[in-house]
């Protein structure tokens, strides 16, 4: 089984732009499709981006579409999520996680997967 670290987070402007890191060891990356969720205080954790195995396919939530960009490196075994044009409402702790067993893209309920990283947090100013 992976484990997963999150890096990458901080206090952004708005219009501002980050991007989180998620490094993997343990077992083959390669085998876990991946996603990203985040958490609000006082929200139910909440589907963000996910892709499969090879990084081809890619499914983004509504919010997010156009202004964030989910990719994997399996050589360095790291996903990453570019985040553009940062909103107030974007603020969260962001989480990556793994599933394992799945072909294509991962399920978007956070309950379907496997493995988490502790998180890392986003703040963005008005």
């Amino acid at each position: 089984q992976v484990q997963l670290v999150e890096s990458g987070g901080g206090l952004v402007q708005a219009g501002g732009s980050l991007r989180l890191s998620c490094a993997a060891s343990g077992r083959t990356f390669s085998y876990y499709a991946m996603g990203w969720f985040r958490q609000a205080p006082g929200m139910e954790r909440e589907f963000v981006a996910i892709t499969d195995r090879s990084g081809v396919l890619k499914y983004y939530a509504d919010s997010v579409k156009g202004r964030f960009t989910v990719s994997r490196d399996n050589v360095k075994n790291t996903v990453y999520l570019q985040m553009d044009s940062l909103k107030p409402e974007d603020t969260a702790v962001y989480y990556c996680a793994a599933r394992a067993g799945v072909y294509g893209l991962g399920p978007q309920s956070p309950g379907e997967y496997d493995v988490w990283g502790q998180g890392t947090q986003v703040t963005v100013s008005s």
